[in-house]
């Protein structure tokens, strides 16, 4: 089932979400809603908050990026299932990149975050994995860690930018913006 995202504006996403236990309900259903809601919406990764649910879950699937003449190998056969992860070291020189997220349509921002990090995190059948990625695999998943800590893509840039953004992103909060994916708006009018 494809769930509505929720825009930029909404508490949820401010909110620090919390770990869950192995017997969270109807869990299986709701990863593979998360993956349809991603994919229907193109991204690449779907954090529960940003369906309205403050918990430690999120869901990345790189494969698309995997294939192809310009192939990244560190993309191939990437989909994946984080529950209560921990990122437990960013290393290296940071680096640039434009970053957009389905929360915040239409904008896309200059993020810097560093190159390798390491997790540790539960799949959908619990079983305990701790891995070092690099590349764009680790930046996903520090965009998506980010939104279990509340933190979203403004938060990560300078506040001038933020304050050219203001109006951007009002309008984003209220609904005044054209998506091709159901979304929700706490500020709507």
């Amino acid at each position: 089932m494809i769930l509505p995202i929720v825009g930029y504006g909404d508490p949820v996403l401010k909110k620090k979400a919390k770990e869950i236990e192995q017997d969270f309900p109807k869990l299986k259903e709701l990863v593979a809603n998360m993956f349809e809601t991603m994919h229907k919406a193109n991204g690449v990764g779907l954090a529960a908050p940003q369906i309205g649910k403050s918990i430690r879950l999120f869901v990345v699937d790189l494969t698309p990026y995997g294939e192809g003449e310009d192939a990244d190998e560190d993309c191939k056969d990437f989909k994946r299932v984080f529950i209560n992860p921990i990122i437990f070291e960013e290393s290296g020189e940071e680096w640039g990149m434009e970053e957009g997220c389905l929360s915040l349509p239409h904008l896309r921002m200059e993020v810097f975050r560093k190159p390798v990090v390491k997790i540790e995190y539960y799949d959908e059948n619990w079983d305990l994995y701790e891995e070092e990625l690099d590349g764009f695999p680790a930046r996903v998943i520090q965009h998506e860690y980010d939104h279990l800590e509340g933190i979203l893509i403004p938060d990560r840039i300078s506040a001038m930018k933020r304050t050219l953004l203001k109006g951007k992103l009002n309008n984003i909060a209220k609904g005044n913006v054209s998506v091709n994916y159901k979304m929700r708006f706490a500020n709507a009018l």
